[in-house]
């Protein structure tokens, strides 16, 4: 499991795929000077309720993986996942698509 850390108080873990997603879209919006919310149902451990945060460039955040190799990135994943962050909802977990990129296509 990695981990997101918001403004070095709230840390959330998320599968490493998932996080790597999660940087994507979350960086795109942040380098255009975008802010926006980000929510997630929370993890049973912690209270299966949901929690949302104001994503902001000026808020420190960082992104720690458990593992070492960088996970495959499934573009039709990051398209909806813009498309949930430009919405007025913001950005929150939406189950992968199918991927309908071939492999050999696929970023490393």
């Amino acid at each position: 499991m990695g981990k997101l850390t918001y403004d070095s108080t709230l840390t959330v873990d998320f599968d490493d795929r998932v996080l790597a997603h999660l940087q994507l879209v979350i960086a795109a919006k942040l380098r255009r000077g975008e802010s926006f919310t980000f929510s997630w149902r929370d993890d049973p451990a912690v209270g299966d309720g949901r929690s949302a945060l104001w994503i902001h460039p000026a808020i420190p955040l960082s992104f720690k993986y458990a593992g070492g190799r960088q996970p495959s990135i499934n573009r039709a994943w990051i398209e909806v996942l813009m498309s949930a962050a430009n919405s007025p909802s913001g950005l929150h977990l939406i189950p992968e698509p199918d991927d309908t990129i071939p492999s050999g296509e696929r970023e490393p």
